[in-house]
């Protein structure tokens, strides 16, 4: 059985995305990160910072969004959403995955916080270096391995869609308002946000800003 912890409009809503891609049953465990009493303390053993998203899968707990996508593409590799093991295409569908939680992700929060540093203070360096990148890759392919839709296009335009979007921190740039539409428009994607519609209903509204 896979179980799926997560809270709408928050960091686990790509995940949601993808395991709409995976064709797969789950269940949806809500955690409500914004409830006035917080998220309660036995979360800790699912997630020890009581953060979404997290699954349970046969028992094996994964956090963490890269490693989360990792897992559950490979576990289900029916679903042709990433490149196997010794295929020439797998180092870059690593490299995306882990690029959106370690570099893009940090690079738009540092952003919309208005902070001012130096490339080196900072692992993930800066908002602009990560923006130009991101721009070059997608103007020299349809998606962020190539020209065939992945796992790490969940989050990689997951990403964008809400960064410009809604937080619109993201410049609206025209390569990244049509990737967005591209990877999209797809079934899973549709099916994915009329189920997160349905969840927010059940908790406060949260604001866009509150991200999990």
């Amino acid at each position: 059985m896979l179980k799926f912890y997560c809270a709408p409009w928050s960091r686990a809503s790509t995940v949601f995305w993808l395991l709409e891609e995976l064709g797969q049953p789950y269940e949806v465990e809500l955690v409500d990160i914004r409830a006035p009493g917080g998220v309660p303390e036995s979360y800790r053993a699912i997630q020890p910072n009581k953060k979404v998203p997290a699954i349970e899968h046969d028992g094996t707990v994964v956090t963490e969004r890269a490693a989360i996508c990792i897992y559950l593409a490979d576990a289900f590799p029916e679903a042709g959403l990433a490149p196997p093991i010794g295929d020439i295409r797998r180092s870059a569908y690593l490299t995306r995955l882990v690029y959106c939680d370690s570099v893009f992700d940090p690079a738009v929060a540092a952003k919309a916080q208005g902070w001012e540093y130096r490339s080196n203070s900072f692992s993930f360096g800066l908002f602009e270096d990560m923006v130009n990148n991101v721009e070059k890759l997608l103007s020299k392919q349809r998606y962020a391995v190539g020209d065939s839709f992945t796992a790490a296009d969940t989050q990689l335009a997951g990403g964008i869609n809400f960064t410009m979007n809604i937080l619109r921190v993201l410049p609206a740039l025209p390569v990244f308002r049509d990737y967005v539409a591209r990877a999209t428009d797809r079934p899973a994607y549709k099916r994915y946000v009329e189920k997160e519609q349905e969840l927010a209903k059940k908790v406060t509204p949260p604001p866009f800003a509150g991200r999990g």
